[in-house]
Formats: C-alpha cells, structure tokens, sequence
C-alpha cells in the first residue's frame, strides 16, 4: 500500500532501491539508476501525495510490492 511521504523519506527509500541522488536538472532535481532517470518534485513543506509517488514508481520500473518490502 503507498501512502503519502515526506520527500526526504522518499529520497531515502529510492536510495535504498539503488537510485542515486538527488541531482539538479532544470526545474526538477532527478535521481538516476544505471540508464534510468527519474524526476521527483522539489522539496516542500507538505508531504507528496500517494498518486505523484505511484507514478515516480511506474516510471522507475518499481512494482507496489517492492516498494512496500523496504
């Protein structure tokens, strides 16, 4: 189940799952994987909705039971 997160403890689980970062790249920062480059929101004071973190999973090939393993 994907509930809503801070950004620093979304950073933090990407990390876990092998993604490097976070990197500045224009208006969004992005973290990168090998050849996979994904964009996350910029931090801000409220947490990232559950819907913006099931579609930075879709895009970083990351399944919702894995993400909810670690």
């Amino acid at each position: 189940m994907i509930k809503n997160l801070s950004w620093r403890n979304l950073v933090r689980k990407l990390r876990k799952h092998g993604f490097d970062g976070p990197y500045s790249g224009g208006r969004h920062l992005f973290m990168a994987k090998g050849e996979v480059k994904i964009r996350i929101p910029n931090p801000h004071r409220g947490d990232i909705s559950k819907h913006l973190i099931a579609e930075i999973l879709r895009q970083a090939g990351i399944g919702f039971d894995e993400w909810g393993r670690i």
